[in-house]
């Protein structure tokens, strides 16, 4: 698609149709866009063959320079930069927008609020903070909606919401955030505004944004404001990363000619893998692979931005390789696969995975990441001379050979019909696997366990339900779940911010209305970002929440105990029933044991199942999975590590 461009569809002679583009002409060149212009020749002069009155006579209805006025079309009142945004973002899918309101975007609000979903438009959904805004657009993004969108005041709320944004970007999630910016005319005037850090340069903001976003646009000329909003919500699709839009707070309720029109949905020219590459690689993997005794597959994070996640279990399906996930690739193979043996993390895999992983003479690892968090402190058992890395767009085999311009994607279409099937690593897992076992039942009064609270909450899960998991002992609690099929899960293993989870229940309830959130806190997480709570109550979702209150920040126990890892206690089902305070609709329990627990859940899952229900799991500070206790002394390790000889 071209921006201002027209598209007209014509018959041709044979009956087939023809795409012609017509092109506007360019403001910058002097020309209107929306007004022809007219040149009268000198009076009592012939007519020359192409002049106007010409024309008139051939086509018999073209009236002359003079006989009609010059006067320009009117524009209509809703063709504004706000009502313009609005229908752009409906159309990739952001259809509500999290907001916090600030002298510097209220005129925007008002005309994304103008612009109803109903007609296209979206639906603001108001926020406690700004970081709890995007935290909402992150969890938007990631329930398949295709984008999310956030609008926050300049500077002060700009630098509040970036850190969620750079989560999103190192998450690979395409976000729009919106920021309301100075006055146009207050551009290069040396004057000094609110909300700035006191100097007359309005670049602070746009200069931090442009580590953590994509594109940036600073719009603050209603000229080029469509190709700029375009262009930048073109390229969080195109690139799956945040972007960044600062729109000058005086521009968005102008009506313009270039809004005039509904705009031409986006079409993204495809991205095409270069076919001389991708056959070579197809050809050196399925070599590699063929050659094998008994290869393993391994699917990791960027499968979700490549798209890759179907064609992944279809080249699993024709090679009869078993299947396995980095951590943070949970959620995005169907654990149901015959062939499905767990989630890869080295010392703190499922039971039986990393023995069938690091023995295997053959992995093919697809879109991986390998942190420090993902490789238990760099301890991971995996020789790079055995592996076959796919990236969303490149190929490595061993130590090499390496391939570009390769779309993961059609890498794995074209490497199942190369493979040979070989079952022999799966039918060695299937001789050593044994199956788990379920924690014993408490006695009567006993305190609640955390393994007990996890064995009732697999029982809860459905293709209907989805699960959010906060940094923490969640992240190993939630990786045992067994998923269902369809059931979602999501968690921020890359960034790693706690709190994260709040806002990203709030915009991933928004996004799949289809779908029962229930989402696992710690108590230390809760407290950075409890306030969203009240904006679900308010919009009547049904989300669970697990608040696991142990006293503190656990994980990082785990890591470097210190005095300042104990927190505060709240009363944290006294904090949710003051956010409900009567208005609107909420269930709240306090379970000690576990029989309070499963109270609460059955109340949760039958006369409360249409409210917002907040339980509050109390367990003791030293009560955590046997992984985190593994993880945190080998990434407790990796930190310590002496500085190299210098």
């Amino acid at each position: 698609m071209l921006l201002g461009s027209i598209e007209v569809t014509r018959p041709t002679a044979d009956g087939s149709s023809q795409l012609f583009k017509t092109h506007e002409p360019s403001p910058s060149l002097g020309l209107s866009p929306t007004r022809p212009r007219i040149f009268a020749p000198p009076a009592n002069s012939p007519p020359p063959p192409c002049s106007p009155s010409a024309m008139a006579a051939a086509l018999g209805s073209l009236p002359s320079a003079s006989s009609s006025p010059t006067t320009a079309p009117s524009i209509p009142a809703n063709a504004t930069l706000g009502r313009h945004l609005a229908r752009r973002l409906a159309e990739v899918g952001a259809r509500d927008v999290f907001t916090v309101p600030g002298d510097f975007n209220l005129t925007l609000l008002d005309e994304l609020e103008a612009e109803q979903p109903s007609g296209g438009g979206v639906r603001l959904v108001g926020c406690c903070n700004e970081l709890n805004a995007a935290y909402a657009a992150d969890g938007y993004a990631r329930a398949g909606r295709g984008v999310g969108a956030c609008a926050v005041t300049f500077t002060v709320g700009g630098l509040s919401a970036i850190n969620a944004v750079a989560g999103a970007f190192s998450e690979n999630l395409p976000l729009v955030c919106v920021v309301g910016g100075p006055n146009s005319n207050d551009y290069g005037s040396s004057r000094v505004l609110h909300h700035t850090i006191g100097l007359p340069d309005f670049t602070q903001e746009l200069r931090c944004f442009q580590n953590v976003t994509c594109y940036q646009a600073v719009v603050n000329n209603l000229e080029d404001a469509h190709e700029q909003i375009d262009t930048a919500i073109s390229t969080a699709l195109k690139e799956s990363k945040p972007v960044y839009i600062s729109i000058s707070c005086n521009l968005p309720s102008i009506p313009h000619p270039t809004f005039s029109r509904h705009p031409v949905p986006f079409f993204l020219s495809p991205r095409l893998s270069n076919q001389m590459s991708l056959e070579a690689a197809v050809e050196a993997a399925a070599a590699f692979l063929n050659k094998s005794v008994k290869p393993v597959l391994v699917g990791g994070p960027k499968m979700r931005v490549a798209k890759a996640c179907k064609s992944f279990v279809e080249m699993a399906d024709a090679s009869g390789y078993p299947i396995a996930v980095m951590p943070s690739a949970k959620g995005l193979v169907p654990e149901h696969h015959s062939r499905f043996i767990g989630t890869y993390w080295g010392a703190v895999s499922t039971p039986f995975c990393a023995e069938i992983v690091e023995s295997a003479d053959a992995y093919l690892f697809a879109g991986p990441i390998f942190n420090d968090y993902s490789s238990v402190g760099y301890s991971l058992l995996i020789k790079k001379e055995k592996a076959i890395i796919v990236q969303p767009d490149r190929v490595v085999i061993g130590n090499g050979p390496a391939f570009g311009c390769i779309l993961m994607n059609d890498f794995f279409h074209a490497l199942a019909s190369r493979l040979k099937k070989n079952t022999t690593a799966y039918e060695n897992y299937s001789r050593i696997f044994v199956p788990q076992g379920e924690p014993v039942s408490s006695d009567p009064g006993e305190p609640l366990r955390v393994n007990v609270l996890f064995k009732h909450v697999q029982k809860m899960l459905s293709g209907s339900s989805a699960v959010i998991a906060e940094t923490g002992d969640s992240w190993f609690n939630c990786q045992k779940l067994k998923l269902p099929e369809g059931c979602g899960y999501e968690f921020q293993m890359q960034y790693g911010s706690i709190g994260w989870s709040v806002g990203a229940t709030l915009g991933y309830a928004q996004a799949a209305k289809d779908k029962r959130v229930i989402s696992f806190i710690g108590d230390g997480s809760f407290q950075v970002t409890a306030q969203e709570v009240s904006t679900m109550i308010r919009l009547v979702q049904n989300n669970i929440i697990f608040l696991i209150n142990n006293g503190g920040y656990t994980i990082e126990v785990e890591i470097h105990d210190g005095p300042y890892n104990i927190i505060k206690n709240w009363n944290y089902t006294g904090v949710v029933e003051a956010f409900h305070n009567g208005d609107g609709k909420c269930y709240t329990a306090k379970v000690r044991t576990e029989e309070e627990l499963k109270r609460a859940i059955q109340a949760s899952l039958g006369p409360n199942k249409n409210c917002l229900c907040f339980i509050e799991a109390i367990v003791h500070k030293d009560d955590t999975s046997k992984e985190l206790l593994e993880w945190g002394s080998r990434v407790s390790a990796a930190n310590s590590r002496p500085p190299n000889p210098q």
